[in-house]
């Protein structure tokens, strides 16, 4: 199945806590409770044309896909494909692009 997200939003795929690691470069272990609290990573898989102005006019995305952002960890909504779990956020609850 193929998912097109509309207008302003982009379709994520959340990168699991294994792929994560448990503590920072200099050693320090991050506890849960802590990595409950930050805001969350994943991959661009698809994005929207861009966010409608009042005029009819489509402001391009500046977001593609393959790209490692954070986002807010409350602002996406959870969606499950063919038993995979994606995210669906808004170009605004993208906090920062990982390069």
């Amino acid at each position: 199945m193929k998912i097109k997200p509309l207008g302003d939003r982009v379709l994520i795929e959340p990168v699991s806590k294994e792929d994560r690691e448990g503590k920072t470069k200099s050693g320090i272990i991050i506890p849960d409770t802590a990595e409950k609290e930050r805001p969350e990573e994943g991959k661009i898989i698809a994005v929207g044309e861009g966010k409608k102005t009042e005029n009819g006019r489509i402001v391009p995305m500046s977001l593609k896909s393959g790209q490692r952002v954070l986002f807010t960890k409350y602002g996406p909504n959870e969606i499950k494909v063919d038993g995979k779990e994606y995210l669906i956020a808004k170009e605004e609850d993208i906090l920062a692009i990982i390069e």
